[in-house]
């Protein structure tokens, strides 16, 4: 029987031209003699999933009630074939080499895994817009976190009065980062872009950034849809309703995503280390060990931003980031959410018997 239209079509691409290599191989090779097939998530969404193979695209169940992680855009994954009485369903997937997680919306413990298996992060920053350093820092922190490698690229040139000089303050806020100056208009940056991107790309950042644009320079195609930017506010449009993946005619593959509204960190510290690599740096020569580069004696970090070599800004972020980070730490850290409630109840208790004795002594 050969499949239904709606579970397979063909595609002119072989699941190399979606990033398959030798390693995917060997996780592989255990499945491939139960007649299990290879595939790449393009597209996850309750229940289903669409995933590319080297035979056309397929639609597969994703079975309820399994101990597996929800699969996501980019995964790799096993698929169990369609049989006369049911559709492709997958199996398996292989273990994730990178993944883009960020906070849930409804702040649960558990992270939303916006992409796996990524190599490069291309963080959009509008010109076009007042830069917005903290947010950059998020995404920054985001990005490394994920175990790929971010490039911040600073969208909409054309528009821009003084490239240099923003190029210079994002470069401040990107320790380690390639930081690039392009535009879609005149195609400015896009040969230098194009040749650090590596892998498979995930463009990320905040509605009407440019990122659908970007990417269908990188493309060499509009195939991405785009949307105009309210003046009012300078935010887009969510043009890109869902995440999915396309090869790149250079090679590589290259994955949009939906624009953020918010970005939580879930987990994040050794991405907030590199993002804060200067402050990191500095908190080495601090008198103690342990100092909060609050207000504490012979403090490196304090003393760097008294004499302007860190900005007073950049160091309120890094204790804002840090604090969310380790709020959230905490909700998926059994001993720490314990730790928590324990010092609460301490606290209680000994409030409990101050006002006792308080009252003891009326």
């Amino acid at each position: 029987m050969s499949p239904s239209p709606n579970h397979h079509h063909a595609q002119p691409y072989s699941l190399a031209d979606y990033g398959w290599d030798e390693a995917c191989d060997y996780a592989f090779s255990s499945y491939r003699e139960a007649g299990l097939i290879p595939a790449r998530i393009v597209r996850a969404e309750r229940g289903s999933c669409e995933a590319v193979t080297d035979s056309g695209i397929l639609h597969a169940d994703i079975p309820g009630g399994t101990d597996q992680a929800q699969p996501t855009t980019g995964d790799w994954a096993v698929l169990s074939p369609a049989t006369t009485s049911r559709p492709p369903a997958l199996h398996a997937l292989l273990e994730r080499r990178t993944s883009l997680v960020r906070s849930t919306a409804s702040r649960t413990s558990k992270g939303q895994v916006l992409a796996a298996n990524i190599d490069s992060v291309v963080v959009t920053v509008s010109l076009a817009a007042p830069l917005k350093h903290g947010r950059t820092e998020r995404m920054l922190a985001l990005a490394w976190e994920s175990g790929a490698q971010p490039v911040v690229v600073l969208t909409k040139a054309d528009q821009c009065a003084d490239t240099q000089q923003a190029a210079a303050e994002v470069s401040q806020v990107a320790p380690g980062a390639d930081v690039l100056v392009t535009s879609a208009v005149t195609g400015e940056g896009m040969d230098t872009l194009t040749a650090v991107l590596h892998g498979t790309i995930v463009l990320l950042g905040p509605s009407g950034a440019g990122k659908s644009t970007l990417g269908n320079q990188l493309l060499g195609e509009d195939r991405l849809a785009t949307g105009a930017v309210r003046d009012a506010d300078g935010k887009g449009r969510h043009t890109t309703a869902w995440r999915e993946l396309v090869p790149l005619p250079g090679g590589g593959v290259l994955l949009d995503t939906p624009g953020l509204r918010a970005i939580g960190l879930h987990d994040a510290q050794d991405g907030l280390e590199q993002t804060f690599a200067e402050i990191e740096l500095l908190a080495q020569n601090c008198r103690f060990a342990d100092c909060g580069h609050g207000s504490e004696p012979g403090c490196a970090v304090l003393a760097a931003v008294a004499t302007g070599e860190i900005p007073q800004r950049r160091l309120d972020s890094y204790h804002r980031m840090q604090r969310e980070n380790a709020y959230a730490a905490s909700r998926t850290d059994a001993r720490l959410r314990a730790d928590r409630e324990a010092t609460k109840k301490n606290i209680t208790q000994h409030l409990r018997a101050t006002y006792q004795f308080r009252d003891r002594q009326r």
